[in-house]
């Protein structure tokens, strides 16, 4: 695990996922599978290669499996290693999961990004911390986090993920306008979901941010925007008009496995590198 000064991460996960319905009645769509991991854990995985050694979820009354998912099952645990499979208890539960701390916030009602961030307020302690959207699977070496933190500690100032959007996903997204500067992207504004004709570029926000702690003051000034919700989005504006802001479009694989198109191409990917399935996927 590499040390860094960005020691915590937020990661919001109290949505209600209804475009996986019915499954995500029960289960929460950031436990749904990569064929045997599942999102959340590639989630974290990510957070920890950059460093961050805790993980604050922002999470709801449904989402217990998370919180279960992450702590240690000591009957499962006892009953693999008198089975003689302590091989598998080290794949439940991975060594650098002692590592970290993680603490859960109840989000009493969804409303909105920047709402469940706000959330977090009273826990960060550092100047800086780290959101990571669940939904969104990043697969690159290194991890996106990690990416954005280099530009981060170039730059002492907040960091957005961004990529390259097609015009019919731009409508979807958060979008930037940009200067670079020494190779760079500077933010100079950000739009919540334009009309491609009214969109500042093609770069548009995804779920991967480093943010300062006054982006909390930005938030709570903010008023419901899009949806009658709390939009990050807006509050990055005004965090621009005070701060520094710069983007960055991450090298390696996006799906958004909030949808079910982006969820079953993950599968199908993490599927093609794995050896006993290459011969079906290829079928």
């Amino acid at each position: 695990m590499s040390k860094s000064n960005l020691k915590q991460a937020v990661f919001p996960v109290a949505g209600l996922g209804s475009r996986f319905l019915p499954v995500t009645k029960s289960i929460p769509k950031e436990m749904l599978p990569i064929i045997d991991k599942p999102l959340i854990q590639f989630a974290v995985e990510e957070a920890i290669e950059a460093g961050i050694e805790e993980i604050i979820f922002v999470t709801s009354h449904t989402k217990k499996a998370i919180e279960d998912y992450f702590s240690m099952n000591y009957e499962l645990e006892h009953r693999l290693k008198d089975a003689g499979k302590s091989e598998v208890v080290e794949i439940i539960h991975p060594k650098y999961l002692d590592e970290i701390k993680f603490s859960f916030i109840r989000q009493s009602e969804p409303n909105g990004l920047g709402h469940a961030i706000l959330q977090a307020k009273h826990i960060i302690t550092d100047d800086f911390f780290g959101i990571i959207l669940a939904d969104d699977l990043i697969l690159s070496e290194p991890g996106c986090l990690k990416q954005l933190l280099e530009i981060h500690e170039k730059t002492q100032s907040s960091v957005l993920g961004v990529f390259s959007a097609s015009e019919n996903q731009v409508s979807n997204y958060g979008v930037i306008s940009s200067k670079n500067i020494d190779g760079v992207e500077k933010v100079d504004g950000i739009v919540e979901k334009p009309k491609p004709a009214d969109a500042p570029s093609n770069l548009a926000v995804f779920g991967r941010y480093i943010l300062s702690k006054n982006i909390f003051l930005n938030i709570e000034q903010t008023k419901p925007g899009l949806n009658n919700e709390i939009q990050l989005t807006d509050a990055i504006q005004d965090l621009i008009l005070n701060e520094d802001v710069f983007a960055l479009e991450f090298e390696g694989r996006r799906f958004d496995c909030g949808s079910k198109e982006g969820y079953i191409s993950a599968i199908i990917d993490r599927a093609s590198s794995i050896d006993k399935f290459k011969s079906i996927i290829e079928k």
